[in-house]
């Protein structure tokens, strides 16, 4: 038996296919090959085509098909990771009304900002764990008061992937664990966040019905059976945000158990066993993927990101043509820790919520005409970034979450020795290096939806291990001082 994994993102759609008696990726496709489009007709806002992720599911599926040779008839079932946040807005025939307003849209946040002090602070963070933000429920509001006539006709709202488990199998669905990153989900009651849905003028008949996270989803109509090349019939049965499906991907799933990325922008998600909020709202709280109301499971999601895009960015404008990321890690690696006093603030990629949305741009201190060159910048970028994540991971700390284990993906910046030694040293915690993707894990959670597994991470046992990084013994040494200096720098530069 196969199983198949989707990763919908903004940028691709990515797909697996994973061998069920080993849990082995035997294959693994992305379409397109450059990125998709990002719509931004107005300043701030980000929107997507849903048709256009479609057709790159269908695409990507017929190359990986093509690269295995596969009787589809084999596929026990389909397992989709999506990109959060978003609102997808479906007539009655379910007919997409307007572009998907996707994640990094910031239209919303004057609305969610005033949800946040009309229903109060108490109520949004020990119900919905979270500001009601700029999220799918505060994107909603705002189709209703600037788009009145779309809204009219208006369905069902959908987070991006709840349309694509639509357009598969015709059901029109979501999950708690997809609610509650929309804001649409009251803890504390165990329902749909009503009151929140009320205060907004909108209706609970708007939110399709719930299934869970791991189960059964619908199956594959003929319609988009022909469009996929796949066999009629096949099951869905698992759906969650890229987020959590990573941190499952890594094998994030008990208390205690933390995952990170380290892209364009830089994520740690945490497991925790109660319902925690952050009243400074540096970082976001959700159900996981295994979350119950017996048996909470939230996720906590710190995201940075001035992260890989400082990285890059240092390689365009500083490295040049023809220098690549292991160039510059050799280069790198013969400048003493520290970069030799070299420091780089990477917060230039718009606001960042982990400064209280604060847009303070990237900045470069006590450079040195006389000592610097490039590999001190290469250096003290990647310094820079890991600094970040660990100023970050110290809110993380202060809500109870202790990391000693920090599992990542082989694919981002923590293939740096650098990067991820700078990160060990200054949290005293190991790092694993895990050879997996989010549409393989999504593959792998399908299993559990059709009872290959018992347990959520029953499945995840044979990944391979990359690599590991240990704390060695200079925690308390010039790792601590010179963060504490970067921290120093970082506040004055705020002040």
């Amino acid at each position: 038996m196969y199983l198949l994994g989707f990763d919908i993102g903004s940028s691709s759609v990515k797909v697996s296919l994973v061998d069920a008696r080993h849990s082995v990726a035997i294959a693994t496709v992305q379409s397109p090959n450059t990125e998709m489009e990002i719509m931004a007709p107005h300043l701030g806002w980000a929107e997507q085509n849903p048709s256009v992720w479609w057709q790159h599911c269908c695409l990507a599926v017929k190359k990986l098909l093509g690269q295995t040779n596969i009787n589809t008839s084999e596929i026990g079932a389909i397992g989709i990771s999506y990109q959060m946040h978003g609102l997808v807005a479906v007539d009655s025939g379910g007919q997409v009304i307007r572009p998907a307003i996707i994640w990094c849209d910031s239209r919303a946040v004057e609305i969610g900002d005033k949800a946040f002090r009309d229903l109060g602070e108490s109520y949004c963070l020990e119900h919905c764990l979270n500001s009601p933000g700029n999220f799918t429920a505060s994107k909603m509001k705002w189709v209703k008061e600037n788009e009145a006539e779309k809204f009219s006709k208006i369905h069902k709202l959908m987070l991006p992937g709840d349309y694509l488990a639509y357009r598969m199998t015709g059901e029109m669905t979501t999950t708690v664990s997809g609610l509650s990153e929309g804001i649409l989900w009251d803890f504390k009651e165990n329902k749909i966040a009503d009151r929140l849905l009320k205060y907004y003028g909108l209706s609970e008949d708007l939110i399709p019905d719930i299934v869970p996270t791991f189960g059964h989803h619908g199956k594959l109509t003929q319609i988009a059976a022909e469009a996929l090349g796949l066999s009629e019939g096949t099951p869905v049965t698992y759906r969650a945000g890229d987020q959590p499906n990573n941190a499952l991907s890594l094998k994030a799933l008990q208390p205690g158990e933390v995952a990170a990325t380290g892209g364009t922008s830089g994520v740690v998600y945490g497991v925790v066993d109660k319902l925690v909020f952050d009243r400074q709202n540096r970082v976001n709280s959700f159900a996981h993927v295994n979350h119950t109301a017996a048996k909470p499971r939230i996720g906590v999601l710190l995201c940075i990101n001035g992260a890989g895009i400082q990285y890059s960015w240092v390689r365009r404008q500083v490295a040049g043509h023809g220098v690549s990321y292991p160039d510059m890690e050799r280069m790198a690696s013969e400048i003493p820790t520290g970069s030799d006093g070299l420091r780089i603030i990477p917060f230039g990629n718009g606001s960042e919520r982990l400064l209280g949305n604060e847009n303070m741009g990237a900045q470069i201190l006590n450079l040195n005409f006389n000592r610097h060159g490039k590999a001190h910048f290469y250096r003290a970028a990647l310094e820079g970034v890991a600094f970040s994540f660990v100023y970050g991971m110290k809110v993380l700390q202060d809500l109870g979450l202790n990391v000693s284990v920090l599992r990542v993906g082989n694919d981002n910046l923590f293939q740096s020795a650098i990067f991820s030694t700078t990160i060990s040293n200054l949290l005293g915690c190991k790092i694993e290096l895990l050879k997996t993707t989010g549409s393989t894990g999504a593959a792998i959670a399908a299993g559990v939806g059709i009872g290959l597994w018992s347990k959520v991470g029953e499945g995840l046992g044979a990944l391979n291990t990359a690599g590991v990084y240990e704390p060695g013994s200079s925690v308390n040494g010039k790792y601590t001082d010179m963060y504490e200096d970067w921290v120093t720098r970082l506040e004055k530069a705020r002040s």
